[in-house]
């Protein structure tokens, strides 16, 4: 299961094969996979961070925050790179939404094989 939860990251060092060989720009592979682990990455530091919180305020902030500042960050990345190149912002743009795909299908899937916590 755990090799799962990381199919999104192995779909992403497959894509560079793939952009190689087809001819498209490695600046999209580059920003697209670029800002998908930078955001996974926030989600996790984040999602921890709020998990740590007792007070629901503080968690919700933090994950609302979180949610909202992690679009805005692809969002204007996936911009400015198109911005500069279109055909390599079309690029990171795919590939983002492809491992977005992948990474929300294979977490959806797993959920109800998370350890739950115990009640108190």
């Amino acid at each position: 299961m755990t090799l799962v939860k990381y199919a999104d990251l192995l779909l992403a060092a497959l894509a560079l094969p793939v952009f190689i060989a087809a001819g498209f720009p490695i600046w999209g592979w580059v920003a697209g996979t670029g800002v998908w682990v930078v955001q996974r990455g926030l989600q996790t530091i984040l999602g921890r961070k709020a998990s740590a919180s007792t007070d629901p305020k503080t968690m919700v902030g933090i994950n609302a925050g979180s949610v909202i500042g992690r679009g805005w960050l692809v969002a204007l990345t996936i911009f400015a790179v198109g911005l500069a190149d279109s055909e390599t912002g079309l690029a990171a743009a795919v590939l983002f939404l492809s491992l977005f795909t992948v990474h929300f299908t294979t977490s959806m899937i797993l959920r109800p094989f998370d350890k739950a916590e115990p009640s108190l």
